[in-house]
């Protein structure tokens, strides 16, 4: 009988996803960046699904989209059982929409011929913090051996509460505070905004009923301070402005009918 780790099967030569996925293939579901940048060496691309799960901006990101020193903001999964036992000021938004219990993404298959390949990379692409797990996926389009009403099992990458990058306090998990520091994170990857203004395109591109309450609201809060800061900036300019003009009239000289050059 095989051995578990972490509560899953390990195949005998220690590749915990190969029991998963007896031919040799491989499919991954991805609910972040990997909509918009997807795996190398995909065969097929489809839209859907997971349920039981709720997306949220509640993982550190000291790689990528920001640093150790000032972490960005990327998303991770939570179970849904228990993420009603914290608190969250977009619970009622979030059962009221019509995606309630679903966490919108696409799926990618990867052919036996290059499934370590792709693993291996995306081990070390969501090396911060994240860790593989297994979990039905429906698609919304008919796939060869499954249909939306017959999930494919996918492999997903998952920062799970317990992992050192999961936003454990409250106050770091509130939405304003989430977007204060995603619109200053800037990681290898690029800035923080751009990954959260592509990961809303992405999601639109799905199709509809695709549209996620908490990134809708966390744009919609990093434009308001983008326009803040911008607003802020124009003021700084035209007083620096202001200053010079002023600074520049002093040290005019008088012109011959002993009136200042700046009327």
């Amino acid at each position: 009988m095989a051995a578990t780790a972490q509560g899953h099967q390990v195949h005998p030569d220690g590749r915990t996803w190969k029991s998963h996925f007896p031919k040799g293939d491989l499919w991954v579901f991805g609910y972040g960046s990997l909509i918009w940048k997807p795996p190398p060496h995909f065969d097929q691309r489809v839209p859907g699904y997971i349920s039981g799960y709720v997306r949220r901006f509640w993982q550190a990101s000291t790689d990528h989209r920001g640093t150790p020193e000032t972490p960005g903001r990327v998303v991770t999964v939570i179970e849904r059982t228990f993420w009603e036992t914290l608190d969250d000021p977009l619970a009622r938004q979030e059962s009221e929409s019509a995606s309630t219990g679903k966490v919108w993404g696409a799926a990618y298959h990867i052919p036996a011929s290059h499934a370590e390949e792709v693993h291996d990379y995306l081990d070390d692409r969501e090396i911060d913090g994240y860790s593989a797990h297994y979990t039905p996926f429906h698609p919304t389009i008919d796939v060869e051996g499954a249909t939306s009403s017959s999930p494919i099992i996918c492999m997903v990458y998952i920062g799970q509460p317990s992992n050192p990058q999961f936003l454990r306090e409250a106050a770091r998990r509130e939405p304003q505070d989430v977007a204060q520091v995603i619109s200053a994170g800037h990681g290898l990857s690029g800035k923080n905004t751009e990954y959260l203004y592509l990961l809303e395109k992405a999601l639109e591109g799905l199709g509809l009923g695709t549209a996620d309450v908490h990134v809708t609201d966390l744009v919609r809060r990093v434009k308001a301070i983008e326009a803040e800061g911008l607003g802020e900036a124009e003021e700084k300019a035209a007083e620096l402005e202001v200053t010079k003009s002023l600074e520049g009239a002093a040290e005019a000289p008088a012109e011959a009918d002993g009136r200042s050059t700046i009327e």
